[in-house]
């Protein structure tokens, strides 16, 4: 992981290059004394697709509108491509917005939607052609040029405002939630196909969501936001892996979370490859101490929180339903919780069980469901064990959501 503190936010990307293009520092927003967002840091790089993603209200539009100029900040700057933007109205800045609604023209054919922008620029005629054409191509609607926009589909009239947003060659793209009106098929469609218009033009994306799912499968980077400050900044694969704190972990994808009380620290120990990084802990799952008999120790490499961790406190553990296992509840050589399935559900790759411990936690396991095991499925009230491969759950202080100054490490061993 690159770094899971809140307070950097200046991560590698997997962008076209390393230079960067948007640079925002320090941007405060201020609605009626309420301040919407606090001390925005980001750099984007050139040809970077980037999701600012979060819940309603945590400021993910507003940083949009200050970034296309149709706000101003009352306090920061924003650098693009060098040059500070402090003042542009959003007319004359290399910025392109396309809306949840795409705003197309009725009365206009689709070329003539297309080539709005270049017209009023007063474009040779010759050359608004040849560029339309070109942008029709590339979204795959060249065959559609004479049809009006209420004659398409949705995912055709925003491919269609995509390509009337860039033809005028932005150096930015920003989209502020452009799937949402959509059904989930053409949803899933429609991601793959901004990704490949993403890079094949070579414009830098930033793309405005509350859907995790559809930010995961698309950015290179995440910008996780809650109450206008960004919790987590890094690649999908950061993101849900590794979050920074409880509201990253709990709001990216589903988590089952365990307290655990650490039983020992050993700042010496070595890791299972045998290198001493940073030592290993032993802890108590909270959860097995509602069972009968002995529960058994887990051993975690130890984490590197801000306040160092030490034997009493309580620690999270974070694991994603994939990484729970199960067996049956008399099963010898695996130790766990015990508990009862109270909902399961084929997904058709996926079983997916809804568990219920001896201590009232409710938790979920995804399991790939195997058609040849006449005993993979189970009944409802079915007793079982669930456990985990030490080393696969993700360690985070107890106040993490609320100080946010962790730094979590995971047990790569």
């Amino acid at each position: 992981m690159t770094d899971p503190s809140p307070s950097t936010h200046k991560t590698s990307a997997s962008p076209q290059n390393d230079k960067t293009l948007l640079q925002l520092n320090g941007i405060k927003k201020t609605y009626d004394q309420t301040e919407v967002l606090k001390d925005i840091n980001l750099d984007i790089k050139h040809g970077e697709f980037l999701t600012l993603l979060g819940p309603s209200g945590c400021g993910k539009t507003t940083l949009l509108r200050l970034i296309a100029g149709f706000e101003q900040p009352n306090a920061g700057t924003i650098y693009l491509d060098g040059v500070q933007m402090a003042g542009l109205s959003a007319d004359k800045r290399p910025v392109n917005t396309v809306f949840q609604q795409y705003a197309l023209f009725p009365h206009m054919s689709v070329a003539q939607n297309v080539a709005y922008g270049l017209k009023l620029k007063k474009v040779p005629k010759a050359e608004i052609q040849a560029r339309v054409s070109e942008m029709l191509a590339m979204v795959q609607l060249e065959h559609l040029a004479n049809r009006k926009p209420q004659d398409l589909s949705g995912g055709q009239q925003q491919r269609v405002a995509i390509a009337r947003a860039v033809i005028n060659r932005p150096k930015l793209l920003l989209l502020d939630e452009p799937l949402s009106a959509l059904d989930h098929k053409l949803r899933l469609q429609m991601q793959s196909e901004l990704k490949r218009l993403q890079r094949e033009l070579g414009i830098t994306f930033v793309f405005v969501t509350h859907d995790q799912e559809e930010a995961l499968s698309m950015s290179d980077r995440i910008a996780v936001m809650k109450d206008g400050m960004f919790q987590q900044i890094g690649t999908p694969i950061e993101i849900y892996e590794t979050p920074a704190n409880l509201f990253t972990a709990k709001f990216i994808g589903e988590t089952n979370l365990f307290r655990a009380e650490v039983k020992g620290v050993y700042p010496d120990l070595p890791d299972r490859d045998g290198n001493v990084t940073n030592g290993r802990i032993e802890v108590e799952v909270c959860e097995a101490q509602a069972q009968e008999g002995p529960t058994t120790l887990r051993n975690l490499r130890r984490p590197n929180f801000a306040n160092d961790v030490q034997v009493g406190d309580i620690v999270n553990l974070l694991l994603r339903p994939e990484d729970l296992r199960i067996y049956d509840p008399k099963d010898n050589e695996h130790s766990g919780l015990l508990g009862r399935v109270i909902e399961s559900n084929y997904k058709g790759s996926t079983l997916d069980s809804i568990i219920e411990l001896a201590n009232g936690h409710i938790i979920k396991a995804s399991e790939f469901f195997d058609e040849d095991d006449p005993s993979f499925d189970y009944k409802l009230n079915e007793g079982v064990k669930v456990s985990w491969v030490d080393g696969w759950e993700w360690v985070l202080p107890e106040d993490a959501d609320h100080t946010n100054k962790a730094t979590a490490q995971k047990d790569g061993s």
